[in-house]
């Protein structure tokens, strides 16, 4: 996009434009220069790009509501907007939002019902009982690609690898595993530009529900040690037990964004590792280096660009009046780019202070849940690549040479995420 006017690109479609998704950083500093919150042109959109802004947003679960967080918000109002507040109006039609019911839709009790479910989960004794199973997996996916001298990243490695750990903590069958995985590569990524999110593009999950609808079933009857079980016999805080929808919903959701997040995460890590002049070397000398390395990744290029919000009561963001019945997108990577907040934004820096602090997976109420869990399981590839190779570059007849590289990127205004990285593995 280089040479576009910036009135250009404050007046594209940030939802269809191809072009956009390619780079979309050149249009969020676009957008920036029209100040932190604001109002894209001839759309009941506010674009909020600022990394202060961002945090008001994302802390005000009284004024906006994450209904309509899986669709986004250029999707269609099921109602017209009517009163100070629109939270009876937003429960009454909940079901024609797309996604409505899922986690990060949700609103109020029933978020901190779904949420407290879960909650206990991710928690790090849980993610260190799991990490012998994750080494040995990523030891076997780095073993069978390195007599090619090369690798799919993503197809070898990182999606089977993300898949197979989320359905090892959930309890699903190993003999269902490699459908599932079957099943989400065919689907569309959440957020497609070709697309919607509807009942077809939603159908990975449509399809999983089927089957653990019997897992939770199964798991209530035939009580186990995994994760499933857990989920089956859990309560809510007020000991009241959830249905099997609901379970069927939170398990699958799990399944679904436990591996989709870590799939792009080791996508977008692995480009800095090869870019970054020294960086590889500089992580292969010492690789208790790789948590702060997978930091600055997360600011820079997180695997989530935006995430939206609906105003169901007038507000204000950084100042600026956020009317009833207005949708809010809140431009995680701008944020995490603020000139405002971060020294040199565009440049990647090693052991940046404050880098914890970066917005790659949200914050809040509905901050993601399972960020522990992706952050463990793409150190630990990164460990057993280094461990296995002494260099790791692009493939240059897929990718073309340095200064010339063509990567594509998901066809989606909510992901981050690469299609393909064809690899040249050099065997220790």
């Amino acid at each position: 996009m280089n040479g576009i006017a910036q009135l250009d690109l404050v007046d594209r479609d940030y939802f269809t434009d191809h072009s956009i998704l390619l780079d979309p950083y050149e249009y969020f500093e676009a957008l920036r220069e029209k100040g932190p919150v604001y109002r894209l042109p001839g759309r009941d959109i506010f674009m909020v790009t600022g990394f202060a802004e961002s945090l008001e947003v994302l802390a005000n679960t009284v004024d906006f509501s994450s209904v309509i967080c899986v669709g986004g918000p250029a999707q269609q109002m099921p109602f017209t907007p009517e009163g100070d507040n629109l939270t009876p109006q937003i429960e009454a039609h909940r079901d024609s939002f797309a996604g409505g019911q899922s986690l990060v839709a949700r609103d109020d009790k029933a978020h901190l019902n779904s949420r407290a479910l879960l909650s206990r989960l991710f928690v790090p004794s849980r993610m260190k009982a799991n990490e012998a199973y994750m080494t040995g997996l990523a030891d076997r996916l780095v073993k069978g690609v390195l007599d090619r001298g090369s690798c799919e990243l993503i197809t070898d490695i990182a999606v089977p690898f993300a898949t197979l750990v989320i359905a090892d903590l959930l309890g699903v069958p190993a003999d269902d595993r490699d459908h599932f995985m079957a099943v989400i590569a065919a689907g569309a990524p959440p957020g497609a530009l070709d697309g919607d999110d509807s009942e077809e593009s939603m159908h990975p999950l449509v399809v999983m529900a089927g089957y653990f609808v019997n897992y939770i079933i199964d798991r209530k009857q035939n009580p186990r040690a995994d994760v499933l079980t857990e989920l089956a016999t859990a309560s809510y805080p007020d000991g009241t037990l959830p249905d099997v929808a609901e379970l069927v919903r939170l398990s699958t959701f799990v399944f679904g964004a436990g591996q989709d997040t870590t799939a792009k995460l080791l996508g977008n890590a692995m480009r800095f590792l090869i870019e970054v002049p020294g960086m590889q070397a500089q992580l292969r000398a010492d690789p208790k280096q790789l948590p702060a390395f997978l930091e600055e990744v997360l600011r820079l290029e997180g695997s989530t660009k935006m995430t939206s919000r609906l105003a169901r009561k007038t507000t204000t963001v950084g100042g600026v009046e956020i009317p009833i019945g207005t949708k809010v997108m809140v431009a995680l990577a701008a944020a995490n780019r603020d000139p405002r907040r971060w020294e040199d934004p565009k440049a990647f820096m090693l052991n940046r202070p404050r880098i914890k602090e970066n917005l790659a997976f949200g914050r809040g109420a509905h901050v993601c849940i399972g960020n522990p869990l992706a952050r463990v399981e793409t150190r630990i590839v990164f460990e057993k690549l280094f461990e296995h190779t002494s260099h790791i570059g692009y493939d240059e007849t897929a990718h073309g040479k340095p200064g010339s590289l063509k990567l594509d990127y998901e066809p989606s205004f909510i992901i981050r995420g690469l299609e393909k990285m064809q690899l040249a593995l050099t065997p220790r």
